[in-house]
């Protein structure tokens, strides 16, 4: 396995993927002068490399780095972290550990479930969603392509949050968001457009 980004994204999924028995032969990174990362190799101007998944938090700068490589995408699933078999997770997603993903959901492409979130029952997260640590989805929450949802947030059951949308940390979310919003607060409020 490959990774793309050689930063502290990148050592969490070494360390899922060292979990999971499953060898990494590498990195990439845009930094010419970023050689090694803890043991191993890391290549500049690779992009056919596979399998490979993409090690950066940045939900703008991972899909645009997806959008330009070539051949297959794996993913990460930490072995503490509780999938359901009635879960759906897609390529270049990462789960780490303690994560919990419940019956009828759906893990959209080159998504982040960071350490301990919870995502109950008929989720939907689509593509290039990043859960923080701890955060917690209730059920049938649908977190819209490309949004953050901040650590320790909380989104009750039935909401729906647009695409490309911030929801900050701690934050409890009881009402539908749109898409590129910044929100915050406990009720979650939009504090302006992005």
């Amino acid at each position: 396995m490959y990774l793309y980004g050689a930063s502290g994204h990148a050592k969490v999924i070494i360390d899922i993927l060292l979990a999971c028995g499953i060898s990494i032969d590498g990195l990439i990174d845009d930094n010419p002068n970023i050689n090694s990362l803890l043991t191993y190799p890391v290549y500049h101007n690779k992009l056919d490399l596979s399998p490979i998944i993409v090690s950066v938090g940045n939900n703008y700068v991972r899909k645009s780095i997806v959008e330009k490589l070539f051949g297959e995408f794996g993913k990460a699933i930490h072995p503490s972290a509780i999938v359901s078999p009635n879960a759906f997770i897609d390529i270049g997603t990462v789960v780490m550990p303690g994560a919990i993903v419940n019956s009828g959901t759906s893990i959209g492409k080159h998504c982040i479930l960071n350490t301990g979130v919870s995502i109950d029952h008929e989720c939907v997260v689509e593509d290039y969603v990043h859960i923080s640590p701890h955060a917690t989805l209730c059920g049938n929450v649908k977190v819209g392509e490309g949004s953050w949802i901040g650590a320790g947030a909380v989104v009750i059951q039935g909401v729906e949050i647009g695409k490309w949308s911030q929801i900050g940390a701690g934050s409890v979310v009881t009402k539908n968001i749109p898409d590129n919003v910044l929100a915050y607060g406990n009720n979650c409020k939009i504090i302006k457009k992005i």
